[in-house]
């Protein structure tokens, strides 16, 4: 069905802006809800989310080599249940592709584009996600690869820019109130690790799958750290009022200056939004499609794509209506949604397949 093939390090390169992308702008606003000032120990407690993550899929892959978790489940629990194993997973993505191309447009038409309909903002970029998938897994990885530095690279240059402006005095005291408040505040965080499960779609088309555990953990390990740093840069310089913030990396942007040159860097935010939003579109396109296909049992996904387009743009407007609902989403429904699908699930089916795996071996011997 695929044909093309991506290195280890590719992939790693995908999966960095595909959970990272839509998590800068809004997650230090959830975890400062719960956490206050130590909402920077929050992403690290959630990490081992997206460990075990990496962990169950590569597990599961290598019982069930060259076949995703869609293929997967049929073959460890059988035809029927598996099927509606994928379907459950299948609909998952769905409504989260439909979720994350949503609030790409409420941000741009919120912050920029006022005046723009919000149908044109997502059906453009749902169109140029279509385009890239179409091509197939290598043009995307390419695309990814081309866009990182656009990613990385402006994070890393605001905070050298916003560095006369930080407060480190706005971190103390740290653990105040405990561990409790940060353990709450660590519950957002998890369903954006728990999607690094999306690992198991690109597997099978490693050129070298040996690697896909490395570079999956480093993946991990370089969101959790990005995300470590966005919240200090936050907390820095909003402090306690981070809390009370829609998108709080969008405030601090405006504080940035650098010998009155560099001012309102929110151009800056916005390109760095849109090139993540972009490659974590295209990702979880490309998982819908492909999913669906091998659920289908058709021999190739792209006769699908177009079709998916449409559905994933009313998908986007079915979900949620406004910011606010987003937020909502993201912060009371997301991350338990996604720890059951991404966790849970593939948890199960891995134990299964273990259990199934002794039965054989005793029943051989």
């Amino acid at each position: 069905m695929e044909k093309g093939k991506i290195s280890a390090l590719q992939m790693a390169i995908l999966l960095y802006p595909a959970v990272i992308a839509t998590a800068i702008l809004s997650m230090p606003g959830f975890t400062a809800q719960s956490a206050g000032r130590d909402m920077w120990i929050s992403p690290i407690l959630a990490s081992f989310a997206g460990f075990l993550a990496i962990y169950l899929a590569v597990s599961l892959h290598n019982m069930h080599r060259g076949k995703t978790i869609i293929q997967i489940s049929e073959a460890v629990v059988g035809k029927i249940p598996g099927k509606v194993i994928g379907f459950l997973i299948i609909v998952f993505y769905l409504d989260t592709t439909g979720t994350i191309v949503r609030g790409y447009s409420e941000f741009i038409v919120t912050s920029f584009l006022f005046k723009t309909p919000q149908v044109v903002v997502i059906s453009s970029m749902v169109f140029i996600c279509a385009l890239c998938i179409y091509g197939g897994l290598e043009v995307m990885a390419r695309a990814g690869q081309l866009l990182f530095p656009i990613f990385v690279l402006p994070i890393i240059f605001s905070s050298f820019f916003l560095a006369p402006d930080l407060q480190p005095k706005n971190m103390l005291p740290i653990l105040e109130n405990g561990w409790l408040p940060v353990i709450k505040g660590a519950i957002p965080p998890i369903g954006w690790f728990s999607e690094f499960f999306i690992i198991a779609f690109l597997l099978p088309y490693l050129s070298n799958a040996k690697k896909g555990m490395k570079y999956g953990l480093i993946a991990v390990l370089g969101v959790m750290v990005s995300l470590v740093i966005v919240h200090l840069l936050v907390l820095f310089m909003l402090g306690d009022s981070t809390a009370n913030k829609i998108y709080p990396l969008m405030n601090v942007g405006r504080y940035a200056s650098v010998a009155g040159f560099f001012e309102n860097m929110e151009a800056v935010i916005m390109a760095v939004w849109i090139a993540g939003a972009f490659v974590k579109t295209s990702v979880f396109y490309y998982i819908c499609a492909l999913g669906i296909a091998q659920w289908l049992n058709l021999s190739d996904y792209r006769p699908i794509v177009w079709p998916l387009g449409i559905l994933l743009v009313q998908f986007s407007f079915w979900g949620v209506h406004s910011t606010m609902e987003i937020g909502r989403y993201d912060f009371l429904t997301f991350p338990y949604s996604s720890a059951f699908t991404q966790l849970c699930l593939p948890l199960l089916l891995l134990v299964i397949a273990i259990v199934l795996k002794k039965k054989k071996k005793k029943s051989a011997s």
